[in-house]
């Protein structure tokens, strides 16, 4: 099993689930973050003062598959996330050991 976490531009985020959802992927955890890379930050005029913004806000979408699931899972997030500009995000895979269902006891695939 692997974790696949992708950290996309907000706007994004329907399109991404749409296309996870296509491929058979429908449970997913998403959160707010804010975060910077290459992208850095920008400066913003607010009430005639200028002020730099150093965070930019971004979703992480997480999601637990089957190993012969990953390869399709990040087709669809590359291409569904995708605008061709900076900031765009990443798509961070790793291995998970263990699911457990704490309503059922499943464990493991069965448990996602």
């Amino acid at each position: 099993m692997k974790k696949v976490e992708a950290i996309i531009k907000p706007f994004k985020l329907d399109d991404v689930r749409e296309a996870l959802s296509d491929i058979g992927i429908t449970g997913m955890t998403v959160t707010e973050v804010k975060g910077f890379g290459r992208q850095k930050g920008h400066t913003e005029l607010y009430r005639g003062a200028e002020y730099v913004v150093d965070f930019l806000p971004k979703m992480r979408l997480e999601v637990v598959i089957a190993d012969d699931q990953v390869d399709r899972c990040l087709e669809v997030i590359t291409k569904a996330a995708h605008t061709g500009k900076i900031g765009d995000g990443k798509i961070f895979v790793s291995d998970v050991e263990r699911v457990i269902r704490i309503r059922t006891g499943e464990e493991d695939e069965n448990a996602i």
